[in-house]
């Protein structure tokens, strides 16, 4: 009885939150946007923006109704239907036997077998979401801290995926005299597939480089490897560091990755386009590249989740943008500069939803 309790009280604290927290507006706004970009292809979003009001909202909410249909399975989209049509065409039910007779709407039950698809829809969701949480957690375990100590340089390493499981690989390895190997790659796709990709690259990465100081040579052997094993079509964006403690210059290879930038006397320089990504062509070159990090310079990489950070309007943040603030911009560590970009990221893209993962990895010479 007392547990019972508990759960009432749980129940009717919830919904009193869920009252006064406020943004219901919004948040069916958000989830009502987040409907029509999951079930609705470019083609029919662009025959809606030709229509009027009244035709858009009927014609869209057929076909919203038609993707979820077919989307179930095949017993739970029967009964669904069923629902829909005693919701919709409501009439009286009824069973009598001896002196007991029972009578009720049929747009009741209706709403009963709704709610029982629901239920067992968010059944299916729930338990999907216990599974990601636990791919989350490996994820994280995988990564490496965020400042990372090497002598001579301060390092400041950062990863957000955009949904429960990313795509983006961000980490640091150290070999034997001093040598570290910094990375950050973008998996092409998103969700579990491309996590597991991103995995099975981090583990290739790990493998190979200690045995190379050679970067061409790695990155001939990590592509070979990388693009046997992977489905067609699938790829990876790179930028690879190498760096040793106490000396002034990096060797970095982009395979395909958005161009760093090096941050001297307050200056911003964009280096050159790099190489081919990882696992497009199995049997190809690559060329590396030194520069030359003075006292105080920075050295900046980032994802295209940063520069493609999208607001509620639909325009991107883009490198012009990026790369003027980050002129602007006051800051005397990695991490202090890193924070800042991610809020002017935050504050371009307001309340609108984050669309793909977002990785930063910022080093400053001492």
């Amino acid at each position: 009885m007392e547990n019972q309790q508990n759960q009432n009280r749980k129940l009717y604290n919830t919904i009193r939150d869920d009252i006064s927290g406020g943004g219901f507006r919004s948040n069916i706004s958000s989830d009502f946007e987040d409907l029509k970009e999951y079930y609705l292809n470019d083609e029919r979003k662009a025959q809606l923006a030709g229509m009027g009001k009244v035709k858009r909202f009927f014609i869209m909410t057929w076909w919203l109704l038609s993707e979820l249909l077919l989307k179930l399975t095949p017993t739970r989209r029967l009964v669904l239907i069923l629902g829909i049509i005693l919701l919709i065409l409501p009439g009286k039910f009824g069973l009598s036997g001896g002196d007991v007779s029972l009578s009720t709407n049929t747009s009741i039950f209706g709403g009963i077998l709704i709610l029982f698809v629901l239920m067992l829809e968010l059944k299916d969701k729930l338990v999907a979401k216990d599974e990601l949480n636990a791919g989350r957690t490996v994820q994280k375990a995988l990564m490496s801290e965020s400042n990372p100590e090497v002598n001579g340089w301060m390092i400041w390493l950062y990863t957000q995926p955009a949904n429960d499981v990313g795509g983006d690989l961000v980490d640091i390895i150290k070999h034997d005299e001093g040598r570290f190997g910094v990375t950050i790659a973008d998996v092409s796709g998103k969700g579990l597939g491309a996590a597991l990709l991103m995995a099975k690259l981090q583990t290739i990465i790990r493998a190979l480089s200690p045995e190379h100081k050679s970067l061409p040579e790695f990155f001939y052997k990590l592509n070979h490897a990388f693009h046997k094993d992977i489905l067609p079509n699938s790829f990876a964006s790179m930028v690879y560091i190498q760096l040793n403690e106490n000396k002034d210059d990096l060797e970095i290879i982009n395979a395909g990755h958005l161009p760093p930038v090096v941050i001297k006397e307050g200056k911003l320089v964009k280096l050159e386009k790099g190489n081919v990504a990882l696992g497009l062509i199995g049997d190809t070159k690559f060329k590396s590249e030194i520069i030359d990090l003075k006292k105080d310079d920075y050295f900046i990489a980032f994802s295209d989740g940063v520069t493609e950070a999208r607001n509620v309007t639909g325009n991107f943040l883009g490198t012009e943008r990026l790369f003027s603030s980050l002129e602007k911009l006051t800051y005397t560590t990695p991490e202090e500069l890193g924070k800042k970009i991610l809020q002017q990221v935050k504050h371009f893209i307001g309340d609108a939803k984050t669309h793909d993962d977002l990785s930063i990895i910022i080093l400053k010479r001492n």
